[in-house]
């Protein structure tokens, strides 16, 4: 069968609002934890055209590289590390406006300008993976990505 997504032009809202039933149509009766990232990595990707859109799966003390789209990236994370791993010792989303200015950013892509990172919560309500994405503009991310991207990691089953 093949997958193809809707994509829109429109208000980020308008754009997220159209996207997440064609995710949950993905996502809908696959099992397989990594193919749903993937799919949702690239349905992300080829929505908002960010610089680059992944997950890293906590292993252990770290976060491990997961499905991706994008540039080639950073393998593994520590606890508190980077924003992906401040997100993670936090429990909570982050977003930075200006990478640059962020305490202990790590530049995996010099192009990365801002971020936003969200946990991926399981059943028993510990952070199993996190949902990066990284956009080549400052100040890129907002509430309204906030709101959705939780809503979206939201459906992963863990």
């Amino acid at each position: 069968m093949a997958e193809d997504l809707h994509i829109i032009s429109g208000s980020k809202e308008e754009m997220y609002k159209a996207l997440l039933p064609q995710v949950k149509a993905l996502l809908h009766g696959e099992t397989d934890l990594i193919a749903n990232m993937a799919n949702m990595a690239a349905a992300l990707k080829e929505q908002f055209g960010w610089h680059w859109v992944g997950f890293y799966l906590v292993k252990e003390d770290e976060l491990v590289l997961g499905p991706f789209q994008g540039p080639v990236a950073c393998t593994r994370i520590k606890l508190g590390r980077g924003v992906c791993g401040r997100a993670w010792q936090k429990k909570g989303t982050l977003t930075v406006p200006d990478v640059e200015k962020f305490p202990g950013h790590i530049a995996c892509s010099s192009l990365s300008k801002s971020e936003i990172v969200i946990p991926v919560f399981n059943n028993n309500n510990e952070v199993a993976a996190v949902l990066d994405v990284d956009s080549d503009q400052l100040n890129h991310f907002d509430a309204i990505d906030q709101k959705y991207l939780e809503e979206m990691v939201g459906l992963l089953k863990l």
